[in-house]
């Protein structure tokens, strides 16, 4: 299952981000992350992705609908993390 994480760049989204890397999360098989990187979310949290070729970054905002729209269009399911909307 390929997911949109918004928000992984804050402390909770990021770690659910570590676990995926570390293998916890079995049923997915890859994702793709949305994060404004504001106060909030620090993209050295996300250090462990760096490399990763199932791992997508994408810097945004949850509220730009256009990009959102392009991005869910390829992902099964979408869990938020986005403490800020």
């Amino acid at each position: 299952m390929k997911v949109l994480i918004t928000g992984a760049a804050g402390f909770i989204g990021s770690n659910f981000t570590r676990m995926f890397v570390r293998g916890q999360m079995r049923d997915l098989s890859s994702m793709v992350i949305l994060d404004k990187l504001t106060y909030a979310g620090v993209l050295t949290n996300l250090k462990e992705t760096e490399g990763k070729t199932n791992i997508r970054f994408v810097q945004g905002d949850i509220c730009d609908a256009s990009l959102v729209s392009d991005l869910i269009s390829d992902v099964d399911a979408v869990i938020n993390f986005a403490a800020e909307s």
